[in-house]
């Protein structure tokens, strides 16, 4: 070649707008391949490539086939990928670099395939991956997996000990990364869901050599793929296992497992925040119950991904699902303030619904609930009825702590309010037609709680036990018993034995209310054998999972059965019972309680009286005590008169419709010579106790 065309070849080879094929570290022309492509002449165009780069067949079909691949023109790219013949490339690449290494045992840096050898291995496979790439195109996603496997198993094939991780080329190792990627997503696309668990159990499993943001890409998608695809993948297989190693026991397990690894990688600053990725672990976390553990995560979130009311309204609902309301409540109150986001509408929704839980807290719920309705509008005008909802069950709770009988009254008043234009506002709401059912049962409007009643049974097509209570606790309030009897009969039927538990509480109570007190000890055998099956069934810990259905603990069928045998005077089998209860609970107000019932009617009058001043030790605000130390002091003279009354007095103040501290107020007023007020306070206790439930209203919330 004389200088002047060796310099016109150094021009073309420098100038970056000329586009080349470059192979063993010889370079030709793009143009000139394509134009024997154009002219028809593939074989033509396939012996330029492997003469002018000195390549075999399968290196040269491979870049044949990229450059149509790059030119968009997929039949003829496909047409010259299906020549490459793999399996022969394999065998030829692995005996090239069995040649050149020494036969030694281990292997060491010098044992890495040359570059030039990874860059022959890389022409054939990126090939391989293209022609998967192509069918799948063609929508043809079977084929395509098909050929994309070929690919990794190719890979493993040559490196047996798997991608090293130094000394690799840029190039071949993105094929690689990319070929890892694309398989278990063209499962996916084929429904091949068995092969594409597989594929991405493959891909995080083997060594690949994955930068991260690769790798992070994969296991999202794996977490993705295992909460919302419906397919249930089982544990890895043991092959893939490590002795001592977590293994997910199902598809939310791996999912959250894979989930938490990303999130520790975004602390660690391996990979870039990505927000989706807490709100899938917030999703999956849900599902078990397991907020508190979202918590910690969002503890550890680097300052700057996320603003601090954004965390802190996060974590104030991840407490809340954990139980954790006095942490939750805290958060929600520095979100509140007056220098944050006073007007948050969801903030204060949630903070009213916490406070409706505690009487203490149900003022602070109703200024929640306030300004809620006040900023239920223009975007959150939906949530209008939520906000009166919450509003009513703050003043309902409001009430029952209320100083006085007018203020109380105006209480109630209002919250029935709130409740109806709720209802209105929503009035497919099943919850607001249980709360307003409750309501109007506790204030002993019993039609209306009955009305309501079998509305919400209705509404949700009678699938939860609370609403087969309430429809038998407000029939057992208007004394049709049988009645209720039937109606617990018929949610028995239809729910499954494992979660009858209140339910057969229920009814035994009713069995004592029709003085049926055999069968109600027979219910209660029935009950007790539920419940220490379902103890077993929890494990060690004997830790029930969370339920939207209140469950019965063993403790609470013994006092029920030492309360049965205290009425029918048997006090051997009331002792046992209250060992038992006490082995579970030791300082209990409602053993003390019972116990001193006993005490009492035996005579005990002094032991009896201690035992009522020890249960209000325990639990000052405990209604039964206060009554029955109230009633036993009446009848030690004149002088205890007035210790009496504040006893009963203090009673109704906690349980206004409570007929016993009413018949006992009564008494006293009497002993007192108060009989105007004496003959008021027997006349409410008869009224109330015509409409007394068999259970209070207040156990269903």
């Amino acid at each position: 070649m004389s200088e002047g065309e060796s310099t016109g070849v150094s021009d073309w080879e420098n100038d970056p707008t000329v586009r080349q094929v470059l192979a063993n570290g010889v370079r030709i022309k793009t143009d000139e391949v394509e134009a024997k492509l154009n002219e028809g002449n593939i074989q033509e165009a396939e012996s330029a490539l492997r003469e002018g780069l000195s390549l075999n067949f399968e290196e040269a079909r491979a870049l044949l086939g990229k450059i149509e691949y790059q030119r968009g023109n997929v039949e003829a790219a496909l047409h010259v990928f299906e020549g490459i013949n793999l399996q022969a490339a394999i065998q030829r690449m692995q005996q090239s670099l069995s040649d050149k290494q020494p036969p030694k045992k281990g292997r060491s840096r010098s044992d890495i395939p040359s570059s030039l050898s990874q860059h022959s291995i890389n022409v054939v496979l990126e090939a391989i991956y293209l022609k998967a790439k192509l069918l799948q195109k063609l929508g043809k996603f079977n084929e395509a997996a098909v050929v994309c496997k070929s690919v990794l198993d190719a890979v493993e094939n040559i490196f047996s000990d798997g991608v090293p991780d130094v000394m690799v080329e840029n190039k071949l190792q993105e094929t690689v990364s990319r070929a890892v990627e694309l398989l278990p997503e063209l499962w996916k696309l084929a429904k091949c869901y068995s092969e594409a668990i597989a594929a991405y159990r493959r891909a995080l499993l083997s060594q690949w050599n994955l930068d991260n943001e690769c790798c992070a890409r994969i296991q999202k998608e794996f977490a993705v793929f295992l909460l919302y695809s419906g397919v249930e993948a089982g544990p890895p297989s043991l092959a893939s296992q490590i002795d001592g190693s977590y293994v997910p026991r199902n598809n939310l397990e791996e999912a959250i497992l894979l989930l938490m690894i990303l999130m520790r990688k975004s602390y660690l600053g391996k990979i870039k925040w990505d927000k989706s990725v807490l709100e899938h672990l917030s999703f999956a976390l849900s599902l078990c119950g397991q907020t508190s553990v979202l918590a910690k995560q969002l503890e550890e979130v680097m300052p700057g991904e996320m603003t601090r009311i954004e965390r802190w309204k996060l974590m104030a609902i991840s407490f809340c699902g954990s139980a954790r309301n006095s942490s939750a409540l805290d958060l929600l109150r520095k979100t509140l303030n007056q220098n944050e986001e006073p007007n948050d509408i969801m903030s204060l929704l949630l903070a009213a619904k916490i406070c409706s839980e505690n009487v203490l807290l149900a003022a602070e719920g109703v200024k929640y609930a306030q300004r809620a309705v006040a900023n239920a509008n223009g975007a959150n005008e939906h949530l209008q009825g939520v906000s009166f909802q919450m509003l009513g069950l703050c003043l309902g709770k409001q009430a029952r702590i209320s100083s006085s009988d007018i203020e109380r009254s105006n209480l109630q008043s209002e919250a029935l309010k709130s409740l109806d234009r709720a209802l209105a506002l929503e009035y497919k709401n099943s919850d607001l037609i249980f709360e307003l059912g409750i309501q109007h049962a506790e204030h002993r409007n019993l039609d209306a709680a009955l009305r309501y009643a079998k509305q919400y049974l209705d509404a949700i097509g009678g699938s939860k036990i609370k609403g087969w209570r309430l429809l038998a606790l407000v029939l057992s309030a208007q004394q049709r018993y049988s009645e209720a009897e039937v109606v617990i009969d018929a949610a028995l039927d239809e729910t499954s034995r494992w979660d009858q538990g209140p339910l057969l509480r229920t009814k035994a109570k009713l069995k004592c209310s029709r003085s049926s007190h055999k069968e109600a000890i027979e219910t209660y055998r029935h009950l007790m054998a539920l419940v220490q099956a379902q103890k077993k069934s929890y494990g060690p810990l004997g830790t029930a999972p969370q339920s939207e259905d209140e469950t019965v603990i063993e403790y609470e069928v013994w006092l029920g059965l030492a309360k049965l045998y205290s009425s029918l005077s048997h006090w051997k089998d009331v002792e046992i019972c209250l060992d038992k209860a006490r082995e579970l609970k030791e300082y209990s107000a409602e053993i003390l309680h019972t116990q001193g019932v006993m005490l009492e009617k035996q005579g005990e009058t002094r032991n009896a009286l201690a035992a009522y001043i020890n249960a209000l030790l325990l639990e000052p605000k405990y209604v039964p005590c206060k009554i029955l130390l109230g009633a036993l002091l009446m009848k030690m003279g004149s002088k205890m008169l007035p210790v009496a009354r504040t006893l009963l007095s203090d009673a109704l103040h906690i349980e206004p419709t409570n007929h016993m501290a009413w018949f006992h107020l009564g008494c006293v007023h009497k002993e007192d010579g108060r009989l105007s007020d004496a003959a008021d306070c027997f006349q409410a206790a008869s009224l109330l106790e015509e409409s007394e439930p068999v259970e209070s209203f207040s156990s269903l919330m």
